[in-house]
């Protein structure tokens, strides 16, 4: 058994084509050492993911702040307490409203990501 509390977490930049503002991960289970893979993820104010598909069912955990899930058909605002499931070839987006920081928890087996 392992406790990990969320303050004792390392936050790492993400600075990749999947993001637009300032977004960080707080790594729970390594990819490389687990297919399951949980992370908390923090969105500055108005930082968001561009559309993208999983091969991979993923659930989502509000832990922060207002965010907003979006597909094509429709924008959904989130707060905490809120779980989002996103089942695998559903095309979406997630991420800060423009007037609040947000984080969220990132449950979902080892798959690919595209964008």
């Amino acid at each position: 058994m392992k406790v990990l509390r969320t303050s004792e977490i390392q936050e790492k930049e993400r600075s990749s084509g999947l993001f637009k503002g300032r977004v960080t991960v707080q790594p729970v289970l390594d990819a490389d050492s687990s297919d399951l893979r949980t992370n908390v993820i923090n969105f500055d104010k108005g930082a968001v993911n561009v559309f993208h598909v999983h091969d991979f069912d993923q659930v989502l955990y509000v832990t922060k702040g207002e965010g907003i899930i979006a597909t094509e058909k429709e924008e959904i605002r989130i707060k905490p307490g809120d779980f989002v499931v996103i089942p695998a070839g559903e095309k979406h987006w997630h991420g800060a409203t423009p007037e609040s920081d947000f984080a969220h928890i990132a449950i979902s087996i080892r798959g690919k990501t595209t964008f």
